[in-house]
């Protein structure tokens, strides 16, 4: 699978976790704090990293501000504790790849790290901003002619707000997207952008790819915090 060093203070959840972790076939390493992180880091090259947030010395969010200074720092998810929701906040606007929230599941742990490896063994800034031809699941988006193109080749036109929005998502696939981040991403000259405008352009995008807010395949939303657009995202 890759590399994954775990940084947790609690011994017991450092110990289990690297056990399971092995069972999928991940080279494990795991730390304490800080300190034992960054020992980690220049011993081996790490594909992923999880993080918890409490620990002690230097928290989480101190050491994603320092990975953040690093060339080529390995994705991050983060543990946190539930109903944390700023923290979780801050983690992903501090550079956070992907959160979970104690006590979790450890199948959705190991499935969450293969899908940030894969993102970044594909190339974390393949959808860039000069990318005119993006893929995702079996849509193809076109950001020249403004059109999402299905996989029988029949193009759907995007209105403005819904192209603005899926140019958003792109950019930044496996995050959380809070309403205030995407009407800062999604503000056009002459046009009000709010909360309601928001879920309005999600809604509507979200018909245009086949998905629904009950059962959402691309995009979820996060209670609380607002939305993440859940596909892997590359140039064709």
């Amino acid at each position: 699978m890759g590399r994954c060093l775990v940084v947790d203070d609690d011994a017991e959840i450092r110990t289990s976790l690297t056990a399971y972790l092995e069972g999928f076939g991940w080279q494990v390493s795991a730390a304490a704090d800080g300190q034992g992180m960054r020992q980690a880091l220049a011993a081996a090259r790490m594909d992923v990293i999880v993080l918890d947030l409490m620990l002690p010395g230097e928290d989480g969010l101190a050491l994603l501000r320092w990975l953040a200074t690093q060339p080529d720092a390995p994705p991050v998810l983060m543990l946190t504790a539930r109903g944390d929701t700023m923290s979780r906040v801050v983690g992903l606007e501090l550079g956070a790849d992907d959160y979970l929230a104690k006590p979790f599941e450890p199948r959705e742990l190991v499935a969450r790290l293969q899908a940030l490896v894969r993102r970044a063994s594909k190339g974390g800034q393949a959808a860039t901003e000069d990318t005119r031809l993006l893929r995702f699941g079996r849509w193809r988006f076109d950001r020249m002619t403004r059109q999402l193109i299905r996989a029988d080749e029949v193009g759907i036109a995007l209105s403005s707000a819904e192209f603005r929005l899926l140019a958003a998502f792109v950019q930044r696939p496996g995050r959380v997207l809070s309403r205030d981040q995407l009407i800062e991403l999604t503000r056009a000259p002459g046009v009000e952008v709010n909360d309601r405008s928001i879920d309005l352009a999600v809604s509507r995008l979200r018909a245009k790819l086949g998905d629904t807010a009950r059962e959402p395949s691309l995009i979820r939303t996060v209670r609380g915090e607002g939305y993440l657009f859940d596909a892997e995202v590359s140039a064709c």
